[in-house]
C-alpha cells in the first residue's frame, strides 16, 4: 500500500454520523453545480444504510475527510457509490485509500467485478479510476446512456466466482 494512502484511516462507518451527513451534503452540492438533476444518480442516507451497502469513512488526524460505499448488486458485482474527498484533503491520496479499501471489501465478498458511474467533468475521479485499472464500459444495471456519465469496470482476482462477465452480461438478470 502507498505510504501516503496508509496515512488515511479508512474504516466502516455510519452514513448517519453528523460529520458524514455534512460531507454527503457537500458532495450533493458539488455534483449539483456540475450536472443537471437527471444526471445525478445519488443514494440518500437511508439507501446507504441498506443491508447490501458497505459504507466507509476516511479520517485524517481523526477528522472525517472522505467517504465511499460498496453496493453489492444481486447480479453478483459490486458498485462503487458516494466516493468523495473533501476539498481540504485532496492531493493527499485519500481517494486512493478509500478505493483500495472498497476493492478489498469487494474481494472479501468474493465479487468478480466492481463497476461505477461517474461524471465526465470529474477529471480527478476519472484519473484515479483509470490509474487503478478501471476501464470504460456500457451503462449497466438501471443506468441509461447519458452524455455526462462515464461507466467503468474493474475485474478483481476472484477467478472462478460467479458474477458478471466482462461484456456486462449478467447470469441472474
Amino acid at each position: 500500500m502507498d505510504p501516503v494512502a496508509r496515512s488515511a484511516n479508512v474504516e466502516r462507518g455510519s452514513p448517519r454520523h453528523p460529520d458524514v451527513v455534512r460531507m454527503i451534503a457537500d458532495l450533493d452540492a458539488y455534483v449539483a453545480e456540475l450536472y443537471p438533476a437527471e444526471s445525478n444518480h445519488l443514494l440518500d442516507i437511508e439507501a446507504l444504510c441498506a443491508p447490501d451497502v458497505r459504507f466507509f469513512v476516511a479520517r485524517l488526524d481523526g477528522k472525517v475527510v472522505g467517504c465511499g460505499a460498496l453496493r453489492i448488486d444481486p447480479a453478483g458485482y459490486g458498485e462503487l457509490r458516494r466516493m468523495f474527498v473533501g476539498p481540504h484533503a485532496r492531493g493527499k491520496k485519500v481517494g486512493r485509500a478509500i478505493l483500495m479499501r472498497l476493492e478489498q471489501e469487494a474481494s472479501e465478498a468474493k465479487l468478480s467485478f466492481i463497476r461505477l458511474e461517474t461524471g465526465t467533468l470529474q477529471a480527478e475521479a476519472l484519473g484515479l479510476y483509470r490509474s487503478a485499472g478501471y476501464r470504460e464500459i456500457q451503462p449497466f444495471g438501471d443506468y441509461r446512456p447519458d452524455p455526462l456519465s462515464v461507466f467503468m469496470e474493474k475485474r478483481l482476482g476472484n477467478a472462478g466466482e460467479q458474477g458478471v462477465s466482462a461484456s456486462g452480461a449478467s447470469p441472474r438478470r
